[in-house]
């Protein structure tokens, strides 16, 4: 499962600019912020799906696949109703992830978590199904969760929840 999809999987670098809060009277201060996360090629055109928050505010961009080659993608769409978003890039052979079916997970099943934390290539964990359907946690407006035990790291937020047979069934 994991050979067949793991380099489905890429690395999203985003930089922040934050304003730093101070006194009202000082000029205001910026830094720049940094974090990692992840996304999934879901066909060979280039389209990635990642979360919405991994995205949202940043003022740059960019994906590095599981083969080392480093882009700045087009945001294509983005859903913050369910934290999801919709990226386009522009290189050849890209590894597109099968798509699985979410609606036939049932608990008890088996699945593995595939992101890059911390600006790691490719960690996997596995767990399984605990529960679908999962809502009425006020995180998004539509809520219909997989519950899982697979540990999600910092940073494999936007990645690949796959199946047993190595087919997308969720994002981290």
């Amino acid at each position: 499962a994991v050979d067949s999809s793991a380099a489905s999987v890429a690395n999203v670098y985003t930089k922040r600019l934050i304003q730093d809060a101070g006194p009202e009277s000082a000029k205001a201060r910026f830094r720049v912020d940094t974090s990692y996360a992840s996304a999934v090629i879901i066909d060979s055109e280039g389209y990635l799906v990642t979360n919405y928050h991994v995205i949202a505010a940043a003022a740059e961009i960019r994906i590095q696949l599981s083969d080392g080659r480093i882009t700045e993608p087009v945001k294509v769409g983005v859903d913050a109703e369910t934290d999801l978003a919709l990226l386009k890039i522009d290189l050849d052979d890209l590894p597109a992830i099968q798509i699985g079916r979410s609606d036939t997970l049932r608990i008890g099943d088996i699945v593995l978590a595939i992101g890059n934390p911390y600006g790691l290539a490719t960690s996997v964990t596995q767990g399984i199904v605990s529960a679908t359907g999962r809502g009425h946690l006020n995180l998004v407006t539509f809520e219909n969760f997989i519950q899982t035990d697979a540990a999600i790291n910092a940073g494999n937020s936007g990645g690949a929840l796959i199946n047993s047979r190595g087919e997308l069934v969720g994002i981290n």
